[in-house]
Parts: C-alpha cells; structure tokens; sequence
C-alpha cells in the first residue's frame, strides 16, 4: 500500500477506514518527508494530509475514551502492568 503523495493529491483522498489505517498512512507520510523524496509542493500536500491525518486520529481517540469512560463509570482508572504489582 505504498502511496507517492503528489501536490494535488490530498485533494479527493477519503478519510482512513480506521485508527490504524491512518496512523500506517501518517507513518508513510512522515518516512517520505525525512527522506527528502518530496518537491517542495508535494511536502507542503503531504503536511496538509498529516494534519488531517491527524485530527482524525485524535477524534477516533476521543470516541474511544468517551466509550471508556462510560464502562468504567465515568472514572478512568491507571494502567497498571501485572508485573508491576509483583515487584
């Protein structure tokens, strides 16, 4: 699923499926940046669609943490890792 971004290639790209359809494209994006293989053009898209990348995956964050805190009786509580407790 290796995508080029081009200048005008954010224009009619449909949101991710999914969290972790969005964070693989995000992380495609920035590995394309830090390797210079983008015109300036194509980096300032390519900014442009991580932005919206982004937001998308903060918001599917924030559903997640609202359906959360409704199990958990709008109370979070710590992650605790089992082996921590047996030290």
């Amino acid at each position: 699923m290796s995508k080029k971004i081009t200048a005008d290639a954010t224009a009619a790209v449909p949101a991710p499926a999914s969290f972790e359809e969005a964070m693989a494209e995000l992380a495609q994006l920035v590995a394309q940046m830090e390797a210079g293989q983008l015109p300036l053009e194509a980096s300032v898209a390519a900014y442009a669609r991580g932005s919206e990348l982004v937001k998308f995956c903060a918001a599917q964050l924030e559903k997640v943490e609202s359906q959360v805190k409704v199990l958990e009786g709008d109370m979070l509580k710590p992650f605790v890792e089992a082996a921590e407790g047996d030290q």
